[in-house]
């Protein structure tokens, strides 16, 4: 991609005003259409959120994304939706054994209000139910925990103990925050598991199984690309094969689940930057790895606008050309774009750019933002539900709605895109304007 040079985060203020002026009416409408009884919204269908039985993974980005829109215009009405919501529906997510989704659902909600209430913008009320559900979430995510070879071990994800998401890395977060939080997990004979240890593990092994480094790993090792599933033999817990869920091929790149290491590295970066531990340098060196791998990979591998075709091997890409020279096609006959992959990537480089020091990254940040909060991208079009369009949920299995005159799916948007698309609009908002610096760990641990 190409990142432009001059641009700042106060020039996408106009943008990020339209992106909050769309985004109330709709938060509105999908709590009146989807309420907690008729399931978790996942996607659009002709505009309008549907439901999808897999898991109910998205629940927390339904109501994150109330108290983002109270965080970031002050509009007491998405407080009190966020918050009541939150307190009534999301306590089967605190102690679900069954998922590696609790940083999605439970920090997005629990851990919003907490964060708030550190920075004195809402009143200490709910303050104890709060760190009770972060302190059992971040545990309860820790004890689904399968040990690999040579030491290692990993939260394995909903497909087994066989198996390791790349996606589980940004589930750290609960980890990160029931450890500040002075929790442990305790195992057989009272042992006391660290959770901060534990959440160094999972990354370690992420990084070392499903980010490829160009070392001649398999004959398909370019430095950057992640694979979406590493399996493993649980007898003897040794690493046998990458695998995929939902990208083309466990040979190449889901572009979602590269942006979820992006932004899992950035963030966890910075976390490690504000608590001490002895193997702390280590940690480091191992996560700054792993990030520069899949950010580089990720501007070499996307459109000049910032804007990512859902897998780097898609067979269709082959029937467009030089599609990498010119900005993402999402009406194109071939193969989807993914602007949720987009949206969560932009946040990975701009934090990774700032903790780094590097403006390669943050430049390229800020420009895949530009392209998000302009159309074809943010719909501010009331009838239609979603606030980012052209997202894609599980393209293997048919998920997504293709429109009547259209060759592949587009014109639809996810719960997670929009959500990261909030979060990111939060961010930017809070840098373009000098304010507290935003992190999911909240002022009293302040990012350095």
């Amino acid at each position: 991609m190409e990142a432009d040079e001059k641009l700042t985060a106060a020039d996408l203020l106009p943008g990020i005003d339209r992106l909050w002026a769309a985004s109330a009416a709709k938060i509105e409408s999908i709590e009146q259409s989807c309420p907690p009884e008729h399931g978790s919204p996942v996607f659009t269908v002709d505009g309008r959120y549907t439901a999808r039985g897999w898991t109910e993974w998205t629940q927390g980005f339904q109501y994150g994304s109330a108290l983002l829109q109270y965080d970031a215009t002050g509009d007491e009405r998405f407080l009190r939706l966020g918050r009541d919501l939150t307190v009534r529906v999301m306590a089967g997510h605190v102690s679900h054994v069954g998922v590696h989704d609790h940083g999605f659902n439970n920090v997005s909600t629990y851990g919003n209000l907490l964060r708030l209430m550190d920075e004195g913008r809402i009143d200490d009320g709910d303050r104890d139910v709060c760190e009770l559900a972060l302190k059992v979430s971040g545990a309860v995510q820790a004890a689904r925990w399968c040990i690999a070879g040579e030491g290692a071990g990993y939260i394995y994800s909903f497909n087994g103990p066989q198996s390791l998401f790349v996606d589980t890395i940004r589930s750290c977060r609960a980890l990160a925050m029931a450890h500040l939080l002075g929790q442990v997990l305790m195992g057989e004979h009272d042992e006391r598991i660290d959770l901060l240890h534990r959440m160094v593990q999972h990354a370690t092994a992420t990084a070392r199984w499903n980010v490829f480094y160009g070392e001649g790993r398999d004959s398909y090792d370019v430095r950057g690309r992640t694979a979406h599933e590493a399996i493993f033999n649980v007898t003897d817990g040794r690493y046998r094969c990458p695998s995929t869920q939902q990208g083309y091929s466990p040979f190449s790149t889901w572009t979602r689940g590269l942006a979820w290491a992006v932004l899992g590295y950035a963030e966890l970066l910075e976390f490690l930057a504000v608590v001490d531990f002895p193997a702390r340098a280590a940690a480091e060196h191992t996560m700054r790895r792993a990030a520069t791998a899949t950010a580089d990979f990720f501007l070499c591998q996307t459109p000049v606008d910032g804007i990512p075709y859902w897998d780097t091997g898609a067979p269709g890409l082959a029937r467009l050309g030089d599609y990498l020279s010119r900005p993402a096609d999402p009406f194109n006959a071939h193969e989807p774009v993914d602007s949720s992959a987009a949206v969560i990537a932009a946040q990975g480089l701009l934090r990774l750019g700032r903790h780094l020091g590097e403006p390669r990254y943050w430049q390229a940040g800020l420009t895949v933002s530009r392209t998000l909060l302009d159309e074809p991208y943010l719909s501010t079009d009331p009838a239609h539900q979603g606030l980012i369009l052209h997202s894609i949920y599980h393209r293997p299995n048919g998920w997504d709605h293709v429109r009547p005159g259209q060759a592949v799916p587009n014109g639809e948007a996810s719960m997670w895109g929009d959500y990261h698309a909030r979060e990111l609009a939060v961010y930017l908002g809070r840098v373009a304007r000098g304010e507290v610096y935003h992190t999911f760990f909240g002022p009293r641990h302040g990012a350095r």
